[in-house]
């Protein structure tokens, strides 16, 4: 359970981050950011499976560059469903999901498999 809510933090703090360098890509509240993350995270969960799985020629094709727009596509999706959250242009949108992207992944690389975070100690004998 408290792998979902950490989660949940980072796509939120993901979103945040975009509506702060994405021109496009607002929120109007905290509360509409909290509902954007759980949004983008039940899209992401359910949504996004099937429209990979259904679109894996195209992702083959582009190398892997079709990812970029069905990620942008659940923005522009999660924007749809949450009100004060919204996503404006083709383009915001890309880059929106690439700010998310990329800070979900560093955050993410902290946490373990079980929602609790990681710590790598290299201890080096002289």
């Amino acid at each position: 359970m408290f792998g979902i809510i950490l989660r949940t933090v980072i796509t939120g703090l993901g979103i945040w981050f975009a509506t702060y360098l994405v021109p496009g890509v607002s929120a109007a509240s905290t509360e509409a950011l909290i509902w954007a993350a759980i949004a983008l995270g039940l899209i992401n969960a359910f949504v996004r499976p099937v429209l990979v799985l259904l679109t894996l020629p195209f992702t083959i094709l582009t190398l892997g560059l079709f990812l970029l727009l069905l990620n942008a596509g659940m923005l522009n999706l999660a924007s749809w469903f949450v009100d004060g959250f919204n996503v404006v242009g083709f383009w915001s949108a890309v880059f929106g999901a690439i700010v998310i992207s990329l800070v979900s992944g560093l955050c993410s690389h902290f946490i373990g498999s079980k929602g609790s975070y990681d710590v790598l100690v290299v201890r080096r004998d002289s």
